[in-house]
């Protein structure tokens, strides 16, 4: 389900003007009554919208995603999204790691005496 559904994002990257879009992580339910497909948005800046537009498609993403399915799955589950912002927090993990190996300038302004 994760491949096919980060099929659609690319194929179907028109719908989504200026943004990447990766399905990072699915978590299906054992009755496939219910996918939670965790996905991740390039540029920050247009995550908002991004991620409101693929809500207001999940209809139309899970008719796709039937159409490719149909024959290896007998229930389409219904799909729920969320925004994964695990790249942030590693990023965010990064920067403050740096910022803690660079010697502190702020300090280096009171004069020595």
């Amino acid at each position: 389900m994760q491949k096919e559904a980060a099929n659609y994002f690319l194929f179907n990257a028109a719908q989504y003007p200026g943004a990447m879009i990766s399905v990072t992580e699915t978590r299906v339910t054992p009755d496939l009554a219910e996918a939670r497909l965790y996905v991740s948005i390039f540029p920050a800046d247009k995550r908002k919208e991004t991620f409101d537009l693929i809500e207001k498609k999940t209809k139309d993403i899970r008719y796709a995603l039937g159409q490719e399915l149909r024959h290896q799955l007998r229930i389409i589950p219904n799909l729920q999204f969320f925004l994964d912002d695990s790249l942030d927090y590693a990023e965010r993990i990064n920067y403050l790691l740096e910022k803690a190996k660079r010697p502190n300038t702020d300090d280096a302004t009171t004069p020595e005496e």
